[in-house]
């Protein structure tokens, strides 16, 4: 069953919506879905870049669905092994995944959002993490905000649930790109396929790189970064020799992933 989650691919990119109307939000079938969905995107070496949007143009996704709360869904049940929505704490997903936020991405809606590598903001678009409001910690949202933006806001917005604007994502660094009214995913796939382009063993490397050192001292993220498959793939590469070579020779690099 599709739960609300549509699937799309092009060539490597794939593409994940969330269409659970009214307000995309999501249960804890629609979670379980989203972990299979990640999980086959993370094993399936045909695919190598994602995007996630939701469906409409007023909500990326409300979060946990409040219905089935009401039906006697848990907040600490089994959401998948990845958590809520299958972006909270996912494991070994080397792959770049893009937000295309199409409106209002609230509780574990932004939760999802900032599971994501790059964001691409219509500028309509809002965030928030309202479970101070009902006495709920928005637990990834206080263990990733900190992260992405300076710590006094980051703590403002979780101990005041505030909605934050596209404006104000774009300027504390937290968007990467603010585009009209009904612009996200087409800017998104412009970013996806420009990534696709892109030398494919670079990427996961990249992703393992920053998720291991992301808070170790520098001369010991330089150790780490020895002991990294990911990493030694590149070094040994033949892709490293080949961008050399396009690069002597004035040429686009003929990447083949090895």
């Amino acid at each position: 069953m599709s739960e609300g989650i549509m699937i799309t691919t092009d060539g490597p990119i794939l593409e994940v919506t969330l269409d659970r109307p009214k307000a995309n939000a999501i249960n804890l079938a629609a979670s379980r879905r989203l972990n299979e969905v990640f999980r086959a995107f993370r094993d399936d070496s045909k695919l190598r870049i994602a995007i996630i949007t939701g469906a409409g143009d007023r909500f990326f996704s409300a979060g946990w669905d409040l219905k089935g709360a009401a039906a006697g869904e848990e907040s600490d049940a089994d959401w998948g092994a990845g958590g809520f929505g299958g972006l909270n704490h996912p494991r070994n997903l080397d792959k770049p995944i893009i937000s295309a936020v199409n409106g209002i991405a609230c509780g574990g809606g932004f939760e999802i959002v900032l599971g994501t590598d790059i964001i691409v903001m219509e500028e309509h678009a809002r965030f928030a993490l309202p479970e101070i409001n009902v006495g709920v910690l928005a637990d990834a949202g206080t263990i990733k905000l900190r992260r992405r933006i300076p710590y006094h806001v980051a703590v403002e917005f979780l101990m005041t649930g505030r909605w934050m604007d596209a404006a104000e994502a774009k300027h504390w660094g937290l968007a990467n790109h603010v585009v009209a009214k009904g612009q996200a995913l087409s800017k998104a796939r412009e970013v996806a396929h420009q990534l696709a382009a892109g030398p494919p063993l670079l990427f996961p490397a990249i992703k393992q790189l920053l998720r291991h050192t992301e808070m170790v001292p520098e001369h010991q993220a330089f150790e780490l970064h020895d002991s990294l498959h990911a990493v030694q793939q590149v070094i040994r590469s033949e892709d490293l020799k080949e961008g050399a070579r396009a690069f002597s020779e004035k040429r686009p690099p003929a990447w083949k992933g090895k």
